[in-house]
């Protein structure tokens, strides 16, 4: 399985970044797909994702109303637009997956990740 994220960088606080994620070597039809994030101290935390089943979306509580995840089928790559971000944001994001998942209303529980990307919100 590859994951490839891209997009991170450093924004002030009120900034916006999108995150892209392209995946390929899925082995099942159906998955879920989106972002966890691992501040310095702190313990990871599932941020976002959505699945080509049922095309539902899940977001960490802390991050609805700012951040909003999509996907191009054609492309296999989904985005994570994020807006209003605070340095509470800062983190580096990694794409991550989890297969034979139709529907993702409670929750991410990844399996598998790849690529991360650093993102820095200054204040």
């Amino acid at each position: 399985v590859q994951l490839q994220a891209s997009g991170g960088g450093l924004v002030q606080s009120g900034g916006s970044l999108r995150l892209s994620c392209s995946a390929s070597g899925l082995a099942s039809d159906v998955y879920a797909i989106g972002w966890f994030r691992q501040a310095p101290g702190k313990e990871r935390e599932e941020v976002s994702c959505t699945t080509n089943g049922d095309g539902s979306k899940w977001y960490l509580s802390s991050v609805k109303g700012r951040f909003s995840i999509s996907r191009d089928a054609a492309k296999n790559t989904i985005y994570l637009q994020m807006n209003s971000l605070t340095p509470e944001d800062t983190a580096t994001y990694y794409c991550a997956a989890r297969e034979l998942t139709a529907s993702v209303i409670y929750g991410c529980d990844f399996q598998k990740w790849g690529q991360e990307t650093l993102v820095t919100v200054s204040s």
